[in-house]
């Protein structure tokens, strides 16, 4: 089997990761949260979300978190952005990428955002293109790609239907998500399969979630077929709100833990990325959900 020699990560820890935390977090340590993953080697990072506080009240700081991140030229900081009050109050924080965020699940996208899948695309096509206009990337999330909490299994049919809408209102690149965390590997290769009709190789990443143990082998199954971009969460922070038992994120020290195992190129620090991992799990009070992070620390310290 030939594998992609080299794989990007895109680390969502800081957005995907931090938003469903009850206790607010200080901007100032989201702010060394994104640092300590650049340092880590990390060249994207989801870092934050302009949407309602109201609704998200942990992202209440986006502005002051991205004014106040140390950019690297060689690092991509993305934002998401649901709707154009929410683009147009990311634009002055100077985003390399903005996000929308649609589902494959009817259900799922009534809970999450409050209308069908034909009325999401149509709220994102204006923030798309204003998006391009001002020379910003555009990325577009697909939720729910192999199951959903409300309407179970998700057909394939209806990833490459929504990735097809997405590409035309002109989404550059696309993240087939297993949001809860109920796929395995042929589902979530049929899934990306269907990206892939519309998205070429380079434009299409997987974003697993680990609630029954199988992000993994998800990821392995996802370089199968050459995909290379993945996203992960530092320490498997995060959830869904929207999702009952859905866990959290696979953990991007698992993931690099893999890849470099199976000698494929990322060019991230392990030590320094479990570093950053403990210190985001230590200002949580928690420990982190990485194994492999559990495991080397322990091996650290004895």
């Amino acid at each position: 089997m030939k594998y992609p020699a080299r794989v990007k990560i895109i680390d969502v820890g800081p957005r995907d990761g931090l938003q469903n935390e009850k206790q607010p977090v200080p901007a100032a340590v989201k702010i060394e949260l994104v640092q300590r993953l650049q340092d880590a080697g990390l060249k994207e990072i989801e870092v934050t979300s302009f949407v309602s506080p109201k609704w998200v009240p942990q992202m209440a700081d986006a502005a002051s978190v991205m004014a106040g991140i140390s950019r690297d030229s060689g690092v991509l900081y993305s934002v998401l952005t649901p709707n154009l009050k929410g683009f147009e109050a990311a634009v002055a924080s100077r985003p390399d990428e903005i996000v929308v965020f649609g589902a494959a699940s009817e259900a799922f996208s009534q809970k999450n955002i409050n209308c069908s899948i034909a009325e999401s695309i149509e709220r994102f096509a204006p923030v798309v293109q204003a998006a391009l206009d001002a020379g910003i990337a555009v990325r577009g999330a697909i939720s729910c790609t192999v199951g959903c909490p409300y309407e179970g299994e998700i057909a394939p049919e209806k990833v490459g239907y929504v990735a097809r809408l997405m590409k035309d209102i002109g989404v550059q690149r696309v993240d087939v998500a297993d949001t809860i965390g109920v796929g395995t590997p042929i589902k979530v290769q049929k899934a990306l399969e269907a990206a892939l009709a519309h998205f070429g190789i380079d434009q299409v990443s997987g974003h697993f979630h680990d609630t029954y143990g199988q992000a993994l082998s998800n990821t392995l199954a996802a370089l199968e077929l050459g995909v290379w971009n993945f996203q992960s969460s530092v320490a498997g922070l995060g959830g869904c709100p929207y999702a009952k038992g859905a866990t959290g994120n696979v953990a991007t020290e698992d993931v690099i833990y893999l890849l470099q195992g199976m000698g494929i190129e990322t060019g991230i620090d392990l030590d320094k990325l479990i570093d950053a991992g403990q210190f985001i799990s230590d200002h949580l009070g928690r420990p982190t959900q990485s194994r492999v992070a559990k495991a080397l620390l322990t091996k650290r310290a004895g």
